[in-house]
C-alpha cells in the first residue's frame, strides 16, 4: 500500500472519530472531504457525501427537505446560500433546524481556496440556557442575556482567532520567501517611508557600495549613504514621492563604482503613496564597456593606419634606450645627465604610445615595474617643464612613500603629461598663462596611491564635470580630439583604479587619481650566463649592455638554428630571444623546441608585437613576453624571479 494512501486512510479515520461535523469544499465548490458524522447529523445521500459532490446539488437537497424551514421560493433560497459561500468570507451562525436540534455553523476560507465548515450540535447547550433561565429567580433577566450572548461571542471569536492565525501563517511564509529572493538578488532592493528612512533592506547595501553598512533598516537614507551620495539620489526620492518613477545612474565616489538606482513610488491605484522601492546595481563594467565601444570604431581606423609603423619605431626606441642607459654611465659635464634622462623619459613615453597604438587594435596589458617614486617624479619633471610657459610653475610633491612600488611606468607617465598639458592650457584660456600646476602623490589609506593635479585656471564646467570623460568630448574645438581624458580614464581603469574630476574650492581644477597601492618585493635575478638571440645589430648590442650592467655574462647570435646548438653548452641559464628572427624558424620556434629538449634554462621572448597578434598570443601562452621599447630597469623587473611568470 503506497504512503499516500495510508495516511488518507489515517487521516479518514481520524475525522470520523471527531463528534462535529466538517466538510471542506474546494475553490469550485466541489466536496474535497468529509466526515462520517458530516452524513449523519443531516441525512445526506452517499451520492452527496463523495469528492467531487457539488455544494450547490447539496443545498437543494437541504432546501427541499425542509432543512432551513418553509421557503417561497426554493431555487432563490439556494442561489442566496451559493452566493455567500463563493464570497469565501469567514463566519459564525447559529441555528435551528427543522427536526428542532440547533446547531452551530462555522466556516473559514482556506488560503488555496476554498472552504472548510464544522458544525456542532448544541441543542444541550441550549436547552441548559433555558433551563438556567427558567430555574434561576435570582439572576435577572438581563443577565442571563447578557450571558448568552457573551457564549455566543466567544464562539465566534474564536472562529475568527482561528482564521487570523492561519492567515498569519500563510504571511509569515510568504515575507520568508520574499526575503530569501530578495537576498539571493545581485542587487540592494530597498524600502523607505515618506520620512526617507528604511523599512526594509536585503542587506545587499555594503556589496553593491563598499564602505556601507549591511544593516539599514531603522536609518535614514543620509545615515546609510552619507551626505555626498544621499544629495545626489535624493531629487529622484522625491520624486517618487510625488508619484513619478525614475531611474539615475551615478559614481560613488568613496568606492569608484558606477551605480544605477530605480525609484518606484510605494502605491496601490489611486491611494496615498506610501513610500518608495529602490532598485541598486553595480553597474561598473557595463559603464566601462560601453566608452570602450564608443571607442571601437575610431580605434580600428587608426590601427590600420599605424600597425605597419609599430614595429620599427618600437625596435628604434630600444636602441635609443640602450645608448641612453650606456651614455649615462660615462662622465658628462654639468648639465648632461639631465639631458640623458629627459631623452631616456621621452622614449619611454614614445613605448607607452606604441602600447596605445596597439591597444587599439587588441586587448591592452599593464606592464608594472618596480618604481622609486622620487625618481619617476623627477623625470617627470625634466619631461613636462619643457612644454610649460615661463610663467606657469609647475610644483611636484611626494609624501609618505619611501620604498618602490609597482606602476606601470610609461602609462602611468604618459597619463600624468596629459593632465599637465591639460592644465597648461586651462591656465593659458583665463589670461595670459601666469599660474600654478601642482602634482601631489599620497599613499590612501595604504590601499590606494592617490595623485591629484591641481591648477589655478577657471577650473571645469557643470557640462566638463559630467562628461569630461567620455570619448570625444572636449572643449577645445577643432584642436581638441576629445580622446585625452578619455584614454587616461581607460588606463586607470585598466590598473584598477578611479580618476575624478573636481572644482578646488579655492578656485581652479582639480583631477583626482587613484591606482592600486602595491609595495614591490621582487629581488633581481642572479648573475647567470644569457643567450642573447637578436637578428638586428644595433638592438643586439644594446640589450646586450644592459645585460651586463645587471651582471650577466652573454652570449650573442642572430637566428634560431645557431641558437638551438649553443643552448647546449653547459652553464647556459637564461635564454632571451626575439619573437622575429630570420630563417624559417622564429623565436617561438625557438622556445619550443628548447623546451621539447628539457633545456633547463630558464625561457623568454622579447617583441614589439601588439598583444593582440597571433603569435604573441601563441609565444605568451609557453613564456613569459617582454615588450619592445624596455629600459634596463623594466628589464631587471622581468627577469627577476617570480615576477614575469
Amino acid at each position: 500500500m503506497q504512503q499516500a494512501e495510508i495516511t488518507e486512510k489515517l487521516t479518514r479515520a481520524g475525522l470520523n472519530l471527531i463528534q462535529q461535523a466538517l466538510s471542506i469544499f474546494d475553490s469550485d465548490l466541489r466536496l474535497a472531504v468529509c466526515n462520517k458524522r458530516y452524513q449523519e447529523m443531516f441525512g445526506l445521500p452517499d451520492a452527496l457525501v463523495t469528492p467531487g459532490a457539488e455544494f450547490e446539488e447539496t443545498i437543494r437537497f437541504l432546501v427541499l427537505r425542509g432543512e432551513y424551514g418553509p421557503v417561497e421560493d426554493a431555487e432563490a433560497a439556494v442561489r442566496a446560500r451559493v452566493d455567500a459561500a463563493r464570497a469565501f468570507q469567514p463566519h459564525y451562525m447559529e441555528r435551528t433546524r427543522a427536526n428542532g436540534r440547533t446547531i452551530s455553523v462555522e466556516g473559514a476560507p482556506l488560503p488555496q481556496g476554498g472552504w472548510v465548515t464544522v458544525y456542532t450540535d448544541i441543542t444541550e447547550i441550549k436547552h441548559q440556557e433555558a433551563l438556567l433561565r427558567a430555574r434561576s429567580e435570582e439572576l435577572s433577566d438581563q443577565l442571563l442575556t447578557h450571558a448568552e450572548r457573551l457564549s455566543q461571542a466567544n464562539r465566534a471569536l474564536a472562529a475568527t482567532n482561528a482564521a487570523l492565525e492561519e492567515a498569519k501563517r500563510e504571511l509569515t511564509e510568504i515575507e520568508a520567501r520574499t526575503r530569501l529572493t530578495t537576498e539571493m538578488m545581485p542587487a540592494h532592493i530597498a524600502h523607505v517611508d515618506r520620512n526617507l528612512r528604511y523599512t526594509f533592506s536585503n542587506r545587499r547595501l555594503s556589496s553593491v557600495m563598499p564602505g556601507r553598512p549591511s544593516s539599514i533598516i531603522g536609518l535614514t537614507g543620509r545615515q546609510a549613504l552619507g551626505d555626498e551620495a544621499f544629495d545626489r539620489i535624493e531629487p529622484y526620492l522625491d520624486r517618487a514621492l510625488a508619484g513619478e518613477a525614475s531611474v539615475y545612474e551615478f559614481t560613488d565616489d568613496p568606492s569608484g563604482r558606477r551605480i544605477r538606482a530605480a525609484f518606484t513610488p510605494d502605491q496601490l491605484e489611486d491611494g496615498p503613496i506610501n513610500g518608495v522601492y529602490i532598485l541598486s546595481m553595480d553597474v561598473t563594467e557595463e559603464a566601462q564597456a560601453r566608452a570602450a565601444v564608443s571607442q571601437t570604431r575610431k580605434r580600428e581606423l587608426a590601427a590600420q593606419l599605424t600597425s605597419g609603423l609599430a614595429h620599427d619605431f618600437a625596435n628604434l626606441l630600444t636602441v635609443i634606450l640602450g645608448l641612453q642607459s650606456r651614455l649615462e654611465k660615462l662622465a658628462l659635464p654639468a648639465g648632461a645627465a639631465d639631458l640623458v634622462a629627459a631623452t631616456q623619459a621621452a622614449a619611454r613615453r614614445g613605448g607607452t604610445l606604441l602600447d596605445r597604438i596597439a591597444s587599439i587594435s587588441g586587448k591592452r596589458e599593464l606592464r608594472p615595474v618596480a618604481t622609486d617614486l622620487t625618481a619617476f617624479l623627477a623625470d617627470l619633471r625634466l619631461l613636462a617643464e619643457p612644454t610649460l610657459p615661463e610663467n606657469t610653475r609647475l610644483a611636484v610633491r611626494l609624501e609618505g612613500i619611501d620604498g618602490p612600488v609597482l606602476l606601470d611606468q610609461g602609462a602611468l607617465q604618459d597619463t600624468l603629461v596629459n593632465l599637465i598639458l591639460n592644465a597648461r592650457d586651462a591656465i593659458g584660456t583665463a589670461g595670459d598663462g601666469t599660474g600654478e600646476i601642482t602634482l601631489a602623490a599620497r599613499p590612501f589609506r595604504d590601499t590606494w596611491l592617490q595623485i591629484t593635479v591641481d591648477d589655478t585656471g577657471p577650473g571645469f564646467t557643470e557640462e566638463t564635470l559630467e562628461r569630461g570623460l567620455d570619448p570625444f568630448f572636449t572643449t577645445k574645438g577643432d584642436a581638441g580630439s576629445g580622446l585625452g581624458l578619455s584614454m587616461v580614464y581607460d588606463q586607470t581603469k585598466l590598473a584598477g583604479g578611479t580618476l575624478k574630476l573636481q572644482n578646488r574650492p579655492g578656485g581652479g581644477a582639480r583631477v583626482l587619481l587613484r591606482l592600486p597601492l602595491r609595495r614591490a618585493a621582487t629581488r633581481p635575478a642572479e648573475p647567470a650566463m644569457v643567450l642573447l638571440v637578436e637578428d638586428t645589430d644595433e638592438i643586439r648590442t644594446s640589450v646586450r649592455e644592459m645585460l651586463r650592467d645587471l651582471g650577466h655574462a652573454v652570449l650573442e647570435t642572430a637566428s634560431a638554428e645557431e641558437a638551438l646548438t649553443l643552448a647546449d653548452l653547459p652553464g647556459i641559464g637564461m635564454v632571451l630571444s626575439d619573437i622575429g628572427l630570420p630563417g624559417d624558424q622564429n623565436g617561438v620556434d625557438l622556445i619550443e623546441a628548447l623546451q621539447a629538449r628539457g633545456c633547463p634554462a630558464r625561457l623568454y621572448l622579447m617583441t614589439s608585437l601588439p598583444p593582440a597578434d597571433p603569435l604573441r598570443q601563441r609565444a605568451a601562452a609557453h613564456v613569459p613576453v617582454l615588450t619592445k621599447p624596455f629600459s634596463e630597469a623594466e628589464l631587471s623587473a622581468f627577469l627577476s624571479p617570480g615576477a614575469a611568470a
